[in-house]
């Protein structure tokens, strides 16, 4: 289990960072542990530094109806930092010019996620996260995604199902997923305008269609793609990917209440960029 007192000696020290060199970003959350970059060497890795369970190893495992198997805590995926670094090949992010001059008159003190509110999509939590399929014993109808992060913000996947006609505009959007072999695609419309893509502030609109893959490789690692359309931000639809990857058997996610710590996002006036 992770020490839920270490995690209040980093954000001190965080708070102490910001205040000593004017940095630009400051949230009541602590910078987890980078994710394990996509092939990297898989197996039995031991947890926490070494000690304690070793994290699982084998393949992908898989629920009785056949699909894979998504349960357990996960930490990484998401390009949080510049959504730009994360692309497929020979992709790019191209904005138009109204959002290019949004992205660069932002601070970092307004960014949403730093002051405690969801974080959107494609943009995780530094901390961990939990899927959730339900039922178990058959077919999915519902799978959630449970975060740590921020306000213990959730999304919940209608398996099979369609978008309302006229959804109205959420944080999360309204998602729906079916199984493209051993992949999960989630498809979400009616996303509101109010979260950044990243660090830096990169914007979007209420026209805003992510199409996500999630496709579990083997029993410890998640590769996770993001198509991003929104027509009215960007000159053409782009794709970031990324990689997720299992905690140790025995962690779980903490209560964690991100405006208990945040006592210094005032001072912080600097213009959106990289913590």
């Amino acid at each position: 289990m992770r020490n839920a007192d270490m995690r209040n000696v980093l954000v001190g020290c965080s708070v102490a960072f910001a205040a000593l060199f004017s940095a630009s970003f400051l949230v009541a959350q602590a910078p987890a542990p980078a994710a394990s970059p996509q092939g990297a060497t898989k197996g039995a890795a031991k947890g926490r530094g070494g000690r304690g369970p070793a994290t699982p190893a084998g393949p992908t495992p898989h629920l009785p109806d056949g699909t894979p198997d998504f349960s357990g805590l996960w930490s990484g995926g998401s390009n949080s930092g510049d959504i730009t670094k994360g692309l497929k090949p020979g992709e790019e992010v191209v904005m138009l010019p109204w959002a290019e001059a949004l992205m660069k008159a932002r601070k970092s003190q307004d960014d949403p996620q730093a002051n405690c509110l969801p974080f959107g999509v494609p943009r995780g939590a530094p901390y961990p996260w939990r899927m959730v399929q339900t039922p178990t014993h058959k077919a999915a109808t519902h799978i959630f995604i449970l975060y740590e992060g921020n306000i213990h913000s959730y999304r919940q996947i209608f398996m099979n199902a369609k978008h309302p006609d006229d959804p109205d505009p959420t944080w999360y959007g309204h998602s729906i997923g079916h199984w493209d072999g051993e992949t999960l695609v989630v498809d979400t419309v009616g996303f509101n305008d109010k979260f950044w893509f990243d660090y830096l502030g990169h914007p979007h609109t209420e026209q805003l269609h992510t199409v996500e893959r999630y496709t579990r490789t083997d029993a410890a690692t998640m590769h996770i793609e993001v198509t991003i359309n929104d027509p009215g931000a960007y000159t053409k639809p782009f794709t970031t990917q990324g990689t997720a990857r299992i905690q140790p058997p025995g962690d779980e996610i903490l209560e964690y209440i991100c405006q208990e710590n945040n006592i210094d996002l005032v001072h912080v006036n600097a213009p959106a960029q990289l913590p």
